[in-house]
C-alpha cells in the first residue's frame, strides 16, 4: 500500500474544498459580469439621453419652423385683407362723402 486509503470524511472534506473554489471562481466570475453590465447599462443610459436630447432639438427646431411658416402666412393674410379693406373703403368713400354731407346739409 502506497498511500492510505482516504476515510470517507476526507473525501468529502476534499469534496467540499473543491466545491467552495467553484464558487468562489463563480462568484468572482458573476460579479465581473455584474460590474460589466452595470457599465454598459449606463453607457446605454447615457447614449439614449443624448439621442433623447439630440431628437428633441430637432423635433423642437422642425415645429418652431413650421409655426414661424404659419405665423408668416396668417401675416400675408392679414396684410391682403387690410389691403382689400384700405381699397374697398377707397373705392367707396366718395360715396361715404356724399351720403354724410347730404345727412348734414339736408337738416
Amino acid at each position: 500500500m502506497d498511500e492510505p486509503e482516504k476515510t470517507l470524511l476526507r473525501q468529502i472534506r476534499e469534496r467540499e474544498q473543491e466545491y467552495a473554489k467553484k464558487i468562489e471562481v463563480t462568484r468572482k466570475e458573476t460579479d465581473a459580469a455584474i460590474a460589466s453590465a452595470q457599465g454598459e447599462a449606463e453607457s446605454l443610459l447615457c447614449t439614449a439621453d443624448s439621442a433623447g436630447k439630440t431628437e428633441a432639438k430637432q423635433r423642437y427646431w422642425e415645429e418652431k419652423g413650421k409655426i414661424e411658416t404659419e405665423i408668416e402666412g396668417i401675416g400675408r393674410e392679414a396684410a391682403a385683407g387690410r389691403d382689400r379693406a384700405a381699397a374697398n373703403g377707397e373705392k367707396n368713400l366718395p360715396r361715404a362723402v356724399e351720403t354724410i354731407t347730404g345727412y348734414v346739409t339736408r337738416e
